[in-house]
């Protein structure tokens, strides 16, 4: 009788353990409604989503874009010496664009406020002097030219629509909002149609949430799966987030096997003209991918998450920055392993280069920003304790890139307008991509546009870098047929040039392989 009783017991000791494990594990997998952090836990993870995002930029910057649609094989060294930040710093400032972008942002919420009006940013963004490029550069050159956001970032005025760009600026968003992602997504949606649209655009909202969940988690999988929720599931984008995260159950030890099935399901690139017949790939979708992989595959271990986001590939610098700053909020800075955090310390001090904001500063600026949401947003902020009312994720609105809307073609012109004579092409819409060139930094040709004998633009074509034009001329809304082109420099001037390498022509249905 003792045996049995002792083995009741014993049996109702496993099932209340049970129980408390799977009461656990609820709880791992709920957002209460609200929570308390002490301030110093706050600014801990602030600092690490900005010092990880600076970490993981640099460490995938000898890669960037030198392996496209291949992987970086693990017995290819990707080194980290002493001083690898401040060499980045002193000499290839430009690589920092993940950064400088967000600061940007930053500044105009601390000197305007939370409400501060879109075109404040806008205008703020498209005057900066640092350099820029794809869906940045469309949208800078959209905003100096008179179309104001969101027209800006549309894939209507931009062939560049579903770049990465935001998806690189969109940490401010979540590090503003901890543990609220639809306030970050509410941000996103001010900010992020600058100059992007549909996936594009996607892309930031997602990171803006996995930022803001991970101010609730120290789950990685968590934090990944519940911010998918801010995107609508009928969209390309959930299909492929929610498809990466699927082949991470199935093989889990296997980070390659799921950038294969990401390669053969996800690889394409319908807007990016550099992109598009080529093996670049500047899109959010198969980028955000690989940022997905390296946390997940990471599982929490900083050195492994952003190695694996860089030998994805592609944008090999931007991925492990936005993959490594989500893992920097989610641990804390402190917990950023020295190996890393060594090499920061020394450029702290120093203002990223176009702009007068250092880390130490962007610290405590994103700090009292989101100290500012939380009591906007019904939270309390106490001497020593913030005590934040969380929100459980919800989608943002349905939109689309590019609907409809196939690259067909690419025609090679490689001639200077100045030789140009008239062509011909069919489908449903062109862009030709463009160079200026000219003894003067202030020159601008003007160059017409004339499709079936009709003039359809005048385009301002500024031979200065920082107000330069990607394109020619973009139109991917013409009536399906056959056109003709013709294009006539209205401005030509000696020491100056306009060149078209090539362009790429869309139609409303795709090429289909008839070999398949």
């Amino acid at each position: 009788m003792r045996n049995r009783f002792l083995s009741v017991l014993w049996m109702m000791g496993i099932v209340f353990a049970l129980a408390s494990c799977a009461d656990t594990a609820k709880q791992q997998t709920t957002i209460p409604d609200e929570v308390t952090l002490s301030k110093a836990v706050l600014l801990d993870k602030i600092k690490g989503g900005w010092a990880g995002q600076t970490i993981a930029c640099t460490y995938g910057g000898p890669t960037e874009f030198r392996y496209q649609g291949t992987m970086i094989q693990d017995y290819i060294p990707i080194y980290w010496p002493k001083g690898q930040i401040k060499h980045y710093y002193d000499r290839s400032p430009g690589l920092y664009d993940d950064v400088y972008m967000d600061l940007t942002f930053v500044d105009v919420f601390d000197r305007l406020g939370l409400d501060a009006p879109v075109d404040s940013f806008a205008v703020a963004f498209a005057n900066a002097p640092y350099p820029l490029w794809h869906a940045n550069q469309a949208a800078r050159y959209n905003i100096l030219n008179g179309i104001m956001p969101p027209e800006s970032g549309s894939w209507k005025y931009s062939a560049h629509a579903d770049d990465i760009d935001y998806q690189i600026e969109a940490d401010y968003a979540g590090l503003m909002s901890p543990g609220m992602p639809n306030t970050a997504s509410q941000f996103s949606d001010k900010i992020g149609h600058i100059m992007n649209s549909g996936n594009g655009w996607y892309g930031g909202v997602y990171v803006g949430a996995m930022y803001s969940m991970a101010f609730l988690s120290d789950d990685v999988e968590f934090v990944v799966e519940e911010a998918l929720k801010v995107i609508p599931e009928e969209t390309r984008y959930y299909k492929c987030m929610a498809d990466v995260i699927k082949w991470y159950h199935q093989y889990p030890d296997d980070w390659k096997q799921t950038w294969a099935l990401i390669e053969k399901y996800y690889s394409e690139d319908f807007g990016c003209p550099e992109g598009v017949f080529n093996p670049l790939n500047i899109d959010a979708l198969i980028n955000s991918a690989y940022v997905v992989v390296g946390l997940l595959y990471g599982k929490g271990d900083f050195s492994r998450t952003i190695d694996i986001a860089t030998r994805c590939g592609q944008d090999s610098d931007c991925n492990p920055a936005t993959a490594g700053g989500i893992l920097g909020t989610i641990i804390g800075y402190d917990a950023i392993p020295e190996y890393w955090k060594e090499n920061v310390y020394e450029v702290e001090d120093r203002d990223f280069k176009y702009t007068n904001i250092s880390l130490n500063k962007v610290y405590q600026m994103s700090f009292n920003q989101a100290l500012q949401v939380i009591e906007r947003e019904g939270g309390q902020v106490l001497e020593d304790k913030v005590v934040i009312k969380t929100q459980r994720p919800q989608p943002v609105a349905v939109e689309e890139s590019f609907p409809n809307m196939y690259p067909v073609k690419r025609i090679d012109f490689r001639k200077q307008v100045s030789d140009w004579e008239e062509a011909t092409f069919e489908g449903t819409g062109i862009a030709l991509d463009c160079s200026v060139k000219a003894e003067r930094s202030d020159y601008v040709a003007v160059v017409e546009v004339y499709i079936d004998g009709q003039l359809d633009a005048t385009r301002k074509l500024p031979a200065l870098s920082h107000d330069r034009a990607l394109e020619i001329y973009y139109n991917p809304m013409l009536k399906k047929g056959v056109h003709k082109l013709m294009l006539k420099w209205i401005n030509p001037e000696k020491g100056a040039s306009v060149y078209c390498a090539s362009s790429i022509v869309y139609s409303d249905t795709p090429y289909v392989n008839p070999f398949k």
